[in-house]
């Protein structure tokens, strides 16, 4: 019998169950789709039963194609989005909807620990700056905000593990995951009980442990088998960020390998054994032991072209009605009949705020060169040209703060484009290699399970067997120079219109 794994993938947009064999690869892949509430300006939130009844539809659906049957799961890992913040009660109900990583209520948290000198202490224990989006300020709101669901809450949980808990009735944190939680020494993966009293956390509302990404944190319950259709005691593991598992599903498992992410955020996640955050930066353990990630993150990816599709693309969906080919490609090709720098049009991503390196919730987006002249094709290449611009700037940051970036490896679903892929490279001037598959993420948590389990011997063995390179990206040096100039202007125009933002 066929001995395979399971990656899921709680993303912003979807839910996607992947199942992979070391010999075979991919078997299948299955996305449920799910929608993000914005109630108040700042707010992102979802409902974590909403991701729980997805994982449930998606085992349904895969038992039913009948192309894997239960008894052949050896084990599986879950991935999500970064800092969640979800309380849940001594029975395991969810008490409040999440504010998810794009949220910013707590800013004004963020600004008063500031304003009482607290950045410093706060930044040398997890190595991350205190910024809103992250999962601290958030308990710190419940407790502000929601007393009485603050009180009533047994555990935070990140979206990996609040699955996991269900799956396993098993409370449990990965370390990956814990650089939400400023609280835990990054360094030691224990919680600072001296900075968690200076900020007022109680950590008893904490999971106990955080787990290394590979370790088994429990099996599939009677009660889970029974709604998920899994085989009830199927080893279930840790998993953890759905960037470092995209890393390590894009082949980024050694130091100085750098991932290039394409999904609905957008930014980068350079692999290095250096202990050494940046102010300005994201840092995490990655989920390949004895290895850190620091990321770099923009808040509108692949969710500006998504965007910018849905207001103005009707003309391109109807396209992909009539051909049978996605709509994106169709802009894709728009794209590329436009010049680099989009012929003077300039478009700053900052849809949702800005996360890494501006930090700013206030931020918004603009289109700066609009004329007669200017197309839907003109404003496709714009948004792609201002997502890699964002990259360009972590990137610099990233080198000026001493990780140097080489050869980049690129994952999501704007890796499918060539045009955005090259555009990127010729922006950042550096060369981008394409993996095989656009299920890195799921894949990486596969991984994770395929280590956990004892299928694979280490990480080397299980990228050499599992990640290929199909195409290499070579940045253009004249390309490059025209670039540079746009980029300039990209630069000046947050810092000549932060205020005016602001005020908005």
């Amino acid at each position: 019998m066929r001995k395979l794994l399971i990656g899921i993938d709680i993303g912003t947009s979807g839910l996607k169950t992947a199942v992979f064999s070391p010999e075979e690869g991919l078997i299948t892949s299955i996305t449920e789709s799910y929608a993000v509430d914005y109630p108040h300006p700042g707010w992102a939130e979802q409902d974590p039963d909403m991701w729980w009844e997805a994982v449930i539809r998606s085992f349904q659906k895969l038992w039913a194609e009948g192309k894997v049957c239960p008894e052949e799961i050896a084990g599986l890992a879950v991935d999500g989005q970064s800092w969640s913040c979800i309380p849940i009660d001594r029975s395991g109900k969810v008490l409040h909807k999440t504010p998810i990583w794009i949220d910013t209520r707590a800013e004004s948290i963020c600004r008063r620990m500031e304003e009482k000198g607290l950045s410093e202490r706060i930044f040398r224990t997890g190595q991350n700056p205190f910024k809103p989006s992250y999962t601290t300020p958030k308990i710190l709101w419940f407790m502000e905000e929601k007393p009485d669901i603050y009180s009533q809450t047994y555990k935070f949980l990140q979206c990996n593990s609040f699955i996991e808990y269900r799956l396993t009735g098993q409370v449990s944190q990965d370390l990956c995951m814990s650089y939400g939680l400023h609280v835990v020494d990054m360094q030691t993966g224990r919680y600072d009980a001296e900075l968690a009293d200076l900020l007022g956390i109680d950590l008893e509302k904490l999971p106990e442990k955080n787990y290394a990404c590979d370790e088994i944190v429990g099996e599939v319950t009677p009660e889970a088998a029974a709604l998920t259709g899994l085989k009830a005691g199927t080893p279930v593991i840790a998993g953890g960020l759905d960037a470092s598992c995209g890393s390590l599903g894009a082949g980024v498992y050694k130091e100085g390998q750098t991932q290039e992410q394409g999904g609905q955020a957008g930014g980068m996640s350079i692999c290095t054994t250096s202990y050494k955050g940046d102010p300005s930066l994201i840092m995490s353990h990655h989920v390949v032991p004895g290895l850190w990630i620091l990321q770099g993150g923009t808040a509108g990816g692949g969710a500006s072209l998504n965007w910018i599709v849905s207001q103005i693309g009707r003309a391109e969906e109807e396209w992909a009605e009539k051909t049978g080919r996605g709509k994106f490609e169709r802009v894709s090709e728009l794209a590329e009949t436009i010049k680099p720098g989009s012929d003077g049009l300039i478009f700053l991503p900052y849809l949702s705020g800005e996360r890494s390196p501006l930090w700013d919730a206030k931020a918004k987006g603009v289109f700066f060169g609009l004329g007669f002249d200017k197309t839907r094709a003109h404003m496709y290449r714009a948004v792609m040209e201002g997502v890699a611009f964002s990259l360009q700037h972590n990137l610099e940051v990233a080198e000026q703060a001493g990780a140097p970036v080489g050869e980049m490896y690129s994952m999501g679903g704007a890796a499918n484009s060539l045009v955005w892929t090259q555009l990127k490279s010729d922006i950042t001037g550096k060369v981008i290699r394409v993996p095989a598959t656009d299920t890195a993420t799921t894949l990486g948590a596969s991984i994770l399970a395929g280590v956990g389990v004892g299928l694979y011997k280490d990480y080397k063995e299980a990228v050499e067997r599992n990640v290929t390179i199909t195409r290499t990206h070579t940045p253009d040096p004249e390309r490059h120079e025209t670039y540079r100039h746009y980029y300039e202007i990209y630069r000046a125009l947050y810092e000549n219109t932060r205020e005016l933002m602001h005020k908005l």
